[in-house]
């Protein structure tokens, strides 16, 4: 059983930055497409990135150029690196995993999800 823990949330002034990290336990990581999701209050989970298991990463429009998504398959975790961010930015942001799909767009395409770890971004 793949268990998936995020860390590296907090508050933040406008203009700032934040890395999550998504450490997982259980099962062959390196085997897995990462992704990451977010979640502000009243609206649907949100795609953010994916990085898959033969090194495609995509980007949604919205954060493209802004957040950086990358892996570390030696120490299980993959990170959101996250800049110039912006108050729609907060929201609750969840990492997730899924196996050999190409190209994991939407929250139905993953199996195994963290907790969450929130993202206040606020003067």
């Amino acid at each position: 059983q793949v268990q998936l823990v995020e860390s590296g949330g907090g508050l933040v002034q406008p203009g700032g930055y934040l890395r999550l990290s998504c450490k997982a336990s259980g099962g062959t990581f390196s085997n897995y497409a990462v992704g990451w999701f977010r979640q502000a209050p009243g609206k649907e989970r949100e795609f953010l990135a994916f990085f898959n298991w033969i090194g495609h990463i995509y980007y949604d429009d919205s954060v493209k150029g802004r957040f950086w998504i990358s892996r570390n398959n030696a120490v299980s975790t993959a990170y959101l690196q996250m800049n110039d961010l912006k108050p729609e930015d907060t929201a609750v942001y969840y990492c997730a995993t899924t196996g050999l799909l190409p190209n994991p767009l939407t929250p139905k395409d993953y199996i195994h999800w963290g907790q969450g770890t929130q993202v206040t971004v606020s003067s």
